[in-house]
């Protein structure tokens, strides 16, 4: 079963395929489509799947303490009625606030992105289309300790050097490839060790972060695997 790990970038999404001992190499596509993701493929993705209509989500709750020192990593206040203000920060925010919790900036620059794979999901497809999220795999890969902030030189090498244990020896060819390719080296990174969390997942090593089982308005779980 093919393991694929996926992060957004400035030119839409990228993808990273894993066909261990080695990494089978990677693409970048404007759109999930342009991925053209196998079916059979276990695929984890860096974006929020699963909306409640208001409040927080357990998922997120769980997963800020197990990153506990870097728990801002993981976005709060991600809701489905915010997916009507995808253009509008000031609409977005301001709902968001008569809700309870304001809409931080960053957590709005993700919502064309939660919005476009919104769209694509069902219960069924969710088997094979995870929720991850790549700070939370590389603290269990790095004993359970958050790496340093990825923005970092020291956090890009720690990036670096446990993927490499994970088979990923041609990094350095990939991330030359990148400055040609609108994608950061962040973004090549986190969608390998998606991929690798993905490859453990056919093996039967699947993750989920501990919280209470909930679904949403369309039925899909909210979850994080890792």
């Amino acid at each position: 079963m093919p393991a694929i790990g996926i992060d957004g970038c400035s030119a839409g999404w990228v993808a990273v395929a894993l066909d261990p001992p080695h990494a089978s190499g990677f693409r970048i596509a404007k759109d999930i489509a342009g991925l053209a993701l196998p079916e059979d493929a276990m695929s984890y993705i860096d974006i929020p799947i699963g909306l409640p209509e208001s409040g927080y989500r357990g998922c997120d709750l769980a997963a800020r303490k197990i990153l506990r020192g870097a728990e801002a990593r993981v976005f709060l206040g991600l809701r489905r009625p915010l997916l009507s203000h995808v253009n509008d920060y000031p609409s977005a925010n301001a709902w968001a606030k008569a809700d309870g919790k304001g809409l931080s900036r960053q957590a709005f620059a993700i919502l064309p992105k939660i919005a476009e794979i919104d769209t694509v999901m069902s219960p069924d497809r969710q088997k094979t289309l995870r929720e991850s999220h790549p700070e939370l795999v590389f603290c269990r890969l790095n004993a359970s300790v958050p790496l340093v902030s990825k923005h970092t030189p020291q956090g890009i090498d720690q990036r670096r050097a446990i993927l490499t244990r994970h088979g990923f020896i041609e990094l350095d060819l990939w991330l030359g490839a990148l400055r040609r390719r609108q994608a950061k080296p962040d973004d090549l990174l986190d969608a390998c060790v998606l991929a690798v969390a993905a490859f453990e997942a056919t093996q039967g090593l699947a993750r989920r972060v501990k919280c209470r089982d909930m679904r949403d308005a369309k039925g899909l779980a909210m979850a994080i695997w890792f």
